[in-house]
């Protein structure tokens, strides 16, 4: 056994054993234990975290706040658990659970409070990055970002001299060529103690009982190329556990226009993200920060846009070889253009806001919404095995509104119908808008009988409301196809569902408009009309 190994293996029983190894709560431990077991309920599940009525009232802001953007009131825990799903609510007991660990030690230079807030920078962006990310895992993201650097407090809890050293060294050492601020850590780390923060926060993780989709960002989040495995959902986590450690570089960095370059390069080369979706990322992480912190009860100063911070680090290299007067009027200037573009952000950042989850023009959701809540129900579907149903509608002779009367009338017959529709269906149905005169209605917990009762529904009350502009009355009638799945069967996949509503509204137009047609699932290219 080498002299390394060795000083590895006593530094980790060091820490797994020392009275201040930071535990989890009662409640967090017996959740962990329940959710292992296959023969576990969901009511089980409601039943333990309603036996704390904090940690419940935490959950249920939380479940009802824009960090979901539920489009239904969430009223009590059973109904968080049936409709966030298992992992979610889980992930939220954690998070809350982990945000209660670390006390400051009298003598001890490491700062919980300022750990607890870099570790929220990564938690928001993570769950931001893979919001991002076609069908990737989001229930637990927040909680995976959470508890990246675990390890840090770990060690710094268990071993509080020894991490001093680290922490002092860090400040005073000079950066190695080539070498990035987490890099340096981790070698100082495994020089010093014999174990990187990394390893130790995996052990004290597996021996808490968490998942191995937790377990696996905590041990590859700083070389993400190193993990092997083949699932997708875990790799993809990873990943982005890596790229929201980059991206908090540029809140925390003297250099964030190093890490906001490296960022880009490696959100695209690891998870393919394109241009829009980097984009979005960058110019929401900020407001994403300041509200996650809102949501779970962490104190932190207003966050800077990354574009501001960018700006700054630009300032600062253009100031060096500046006399003091130029330096000076540069810097009254700057000032002036940074509170010019602080205030332009902010009312960009409320725009996004809106902008990310609703139609600018009916006010329902939109398409990216639509497809982010058909995951999530799709998801909540197969848990429950309960079945699934969306509708495709589709505005009779839309183009003749248009080029008959003007656009404007169009305008407002696409607005009327997302009005009158919306009271038609259930609090927790979803209307979107799909596309141009297209509309996507999704119908949690709904049969096919159920599911042309409410389409049929939707097309009488279209064809018997007059849609009345202050001007003229038109009338307007819409076909709808309407599709019905049962999400937990093996064959289902997401995009063939959409694809059977699309068709049985091609055979609804076809056949002669204003009626609804049911996609028969079992005889594929066969409808019923109603």
């Amino acid at each position: 056994m080498s002299a390394t190994h060795h000083l590895s293996e006593t530094v980790r029983s060091t820490v797994l054993s020392s009275k201040d190894l930071p535990t989890l709560p009662l409640i967090a431990s017996k959740l962990l234990m329940l959710t292992a077991r296959e023969e576990s309920t969901l009511a089980d599940i409601a039943e333990l975290i309603s036996q704390d009525m904090a940690l419940s009232t935490k959950i249920l802001r939380v479940a009802n706040s824009s960090f979901y953007s539920f489009p239904q009131q969430i009223a009590s825990i059973n109904q968080a658990v049936s409709i966030l799903g298992l992992s979610a609510v889980r992930s939220l007991v954690l998070s809350f659970s982990f945000l209660t660990q670390g006390k400051r030690h009298q003598k001890s230079q490491f700062d919980y409070v300022q750990f607890w807030q870099h570790s929220l920078v990564e938690a928001t962006g993570t769950k931001l990055i893979l919001e991002q990310v076609p069908h990737a895992n989001t229930e637990e993201a927040f909680t995976i970002g959470l508890l990246l650097n675990i390890g840090q407090l770990i060690l710094a809890t268990t071993l509080p001299q020894e991490y001093d050293q680290i922490l002092a060294s860090l400040k005073s050492e000079d950066n190695r060529t080539g070498e990035t601020p987490l890099d340096k850590q981790i070698r100082l780390e495994q020089e010093l103690i014999g174990i990187s923060h990394p390893e130790i926060g995996y052990e004290v993780a597996k021996i808490w009982g968490l998942p191995e989709s937790l377990l696996l960002p905590i041990k590859y989040h700083h070389h993400p190329l190193e993990y092997d495995g083949h699932q997708l959902k875990y790799k993809q986590s990873v990943r982005a556990a890596y790229l929201s450690g980059l991206m908090a570089q540029i809140f925390y960095s003297d250099n964030p226009e190093i890490f906001h370059k490296q960022f880009r390069k490696e959100a695209k080369k690891l998870l393919g993200l394109k241009v829009l979706g980097i984009n979005m990322v960058l110019k929401m992480i900020d407001h994403d920060i300041d509200q996650s912190a809102k949501f779970f009860g962490i104190q932190m100063n207003p966050v800077k846009s990354v574009a501001e911070i960018l700006q700054e680090a630009n300032l600062r290299l253009s100031l060096i070889n500046l006399s003091y007067e130029e330096m000076n009027r540069e810097l009254i200037k700057s000032k002036m253009e940074l509170e010019k573009l602080t205030e332009e952000l902010a009312q960009k950042n409320r725009l996004l806001e809106n902008l990310a989850n609703l139609d600018g023009l009916t006010g329902i959701n939109n398409h990216r919404f639509f497809q982010n809540f058909l995951d999530s129900e799709i998801n909540r579907c197969i848990r429950n095995e309960h079945t699934l149903a969306i509708l495709l509608a589709d505005i009779d002779h839309f183009k003749n509104f248009n080029d008959t009367y003007g656009h404007q009338t169009g305008d407002f017959i696409l607005k009327e119908f997302s009005r009158i529709t919306k009271e038609v269906i259930r609090e927790y149905d979803l209307i979107a808008r799909y596309g141009g005169e297209e509309f996507v209605f999704v119908l949690p917990e709904t049969d096919q009988e159920e599911a042309v009762t409410v389409a049929e529904k939707i097309r009488k009350t279209v064809e018997g409301r007059p849609f009345d502009d202050g001007n003229s009355t038109y009338h307007v009638t819409v076909s709808i196809g309407v599709a019905c799945t049962q999400p937990a069967q093996k064959t289902f996949q997401k995009n063939d569902f959409i694809n059977e509503a699309d068709e049985a509204l091609y055979e609804a137009k076809n056949s002669g408009r204003n009626r609804v047609v049911l996609f028969n699932t079992k005889r594929k290219k066969k409808w019923f009309g109603f």
